[in-house]
């Protein structure tokens, strides 16, 4: 008791196991914070991540029709259902300057910038966000992509140069900084478990913990030990090459094509998202699935095709239904990170969801005529930011004029719907103004980003 009151125990807040060239970040937990200031506990840091879908979707599948809060999901959101109360799927957003360039739909998805010949992009928002975070954390923010193009641009129109192996990765979390160490670190990599390597001080420190931060170190570790297998396994993804597919396995689908399955690195990626929120290593990070012109297949649901190839389908309903495939696959991934997101608790007992906003979308809509008006967009989580969810947020059906969705006999969108996809039907629902609502409750003081109009009322 005595030692609980003098607080002889209590250990740093950016304390990390270390040992052999590695090092473990801990999460928030008690005994990080001094006896007498427990009630005055500095705010819940505030997060965000941004996943990037390239190429649009297959906008008949994908697009809701009705507004509000009684909306029904359609086939490609599906894997969302269940997590209504914290989602907000949102359509008619679009980038103005994107729109005579449609290659550059990845590059000003986070900017709201015009990219022409001559034109330079400017700050992407998760930069904007990492200005305000970066004083917190040992990282100012985290780049992902499966290519070299990253989501991330600085203020002088220069693109951040993304992590790709989930080894990577891992390693940024949990080796330590460059230095005299390499050759260990590199053997560790090799041979060993950075868990390992370090659970005599793991042990150690439990013995002056109290309960409830036994549990979530043991939860903690738990979820390190898992991602450290996975990681190895996650890898050879990337370097798995496409199988050789005949034309009569091309028409059905085969799960049993690859051996090693791309959502397995999917859902790595995002369970290392989850420790470098839980550990506070950094509050912004971006994952690109893809650039336009090279997203990956899915061989395991069938898919050996690359996304930009199903893209542009030319109205093939064989690639229009593996396009519809690839994006409820990507759909279930980010609802997956959701999940854990929700299961996993800050040191206030919330879940990490509520204090994260997590936005999945594309800077494209129709990607066979590169249309990039009506925007794929679902904004997630951040309820303890103030945002409020359970309903559609529908720009289309804002603007004076809108004539409905373009629907046949039998209810569904028929091809008529395109149209909408390539020309907005709200000229003034910028998606720069969704950004800045994003970057205004990361607690950026500004009333302005990229092409703002307005801010987004959610």
């Amino acid at each position: 008791m005595s030692n609980f009151l003098s607080q002889s125990w209590l250990i740093d807040r950016r304390h990390a196991l270390r040992a052999l060239g590695s090092c473990i970040s801990l999460p928030f937990l008690e005994c990080m914070v001094p006896l007498r200031a427990a009630e005055q506990q500095s705010a819940t840091p505030r997060r965000s991540a941004f996943i990037y879908l390239a190429n649009g979707v297959h906008s008949l599948n994908y697009q809701i029709t009705t507004p509000g809060k009684d909306y029904q999901f359609s086939r490609s959101l599906k894997p969302l259902e269940k997590h209504r109360e914290v989602i907000t799927p949102i359509s008619g957003l679009h980038h103005p300057g994107a729109l005579s360039h449609h290659h550059n739909c990845i590059s000003v998805w986070l900017t709201g910038g015009k990219l022409g010949p001559s034109d330079r992009n400017s700050i992407s928002v998760d930069q904007k966000m990492a200005e305000v975070t970066a004083k917190h954390t040992r990282y100012p923010s985290m780049e992902i992509a499966l290519t070299q193009e990253s989501l991330a641009w600085t203020a002088d129109g220069v693109r951040l140069p993304a992590m790709r192996r989930c080894s990577e990765i891992f390693a940024s979390l949990f080796g330590e900084p460059k230095g005299g160490k390499a050759a260990q670190r590199r053997d560790l990599r090799r041979k060993g478990s950075v868990l390992d390597a370090n659970l005599a001080e793991v042990r150690r420190l439990e013995q002056a913990m109290g309960s409830a931060d036994k549990g979530r170190l043991d939860q903690y570790l738990t979820s390190v030990r898992e991602a450290e297998v996975r990681t190895r396994r996650a890898d050879s993804w990337l370097d798995t090459p496409l199988p050789a597919v005949s034309d009569t396995d091309r028409q059905r689908t085969n799960r049993d094509v690859a051996a090693t399955m791309a959502g397995d690195y999917f859902r790595t990626v995002y369970d290392l998202i989850v420790l470098a929120f839980q550990t506070d290593v950094t509050r912004v990070a971006t994952f690109s699935l893809g650039g336009e012109g090279d997203a990956f297949s899915i061989p395991e649901i069938g898919i050996t095709e690359s996304r930009h190839q199903l893209s542009h389908h030319g109205g093939d309903a064989g690639y229009m239904e593996k396009l519809t495939m690839y994006d409820t696959f990507a759909l279930e991934q980010f609802g997956y990170f959701l999940t854990r997101l929700a299961e996993t608790k800050d040191l206030n007992g919330k879940p990490l969801l509520g204090s994260t906003m997590a936005l999945f979308g594309s800077g494209m809509s129709y990607g066979h005529s590169h249309g990039n008006a009506n925007l794929p967009l679902v904004l997630a989580g951040g309820s303890d930011l103030g945002l409020k969810h359970g309903s559609h947020l529908d720009f289309n059906k804002k603007a004076a004029g809108f004539q409905g969705y373009a629907l046949g006999a039998d209810g569904a969108l028929t091809t008529a719907h395109y149209q909408l996809c390539s020309r907005p039907a709200n000229s003034n629902a910028h998606m720069s103004n969704l950004l800045l609502l994003m970057a205004q409750r990361m607690g950026v003081e500004t009333d302005q980003f990229g092409d703002s109009n307005t801010v987004i009322e959610l």
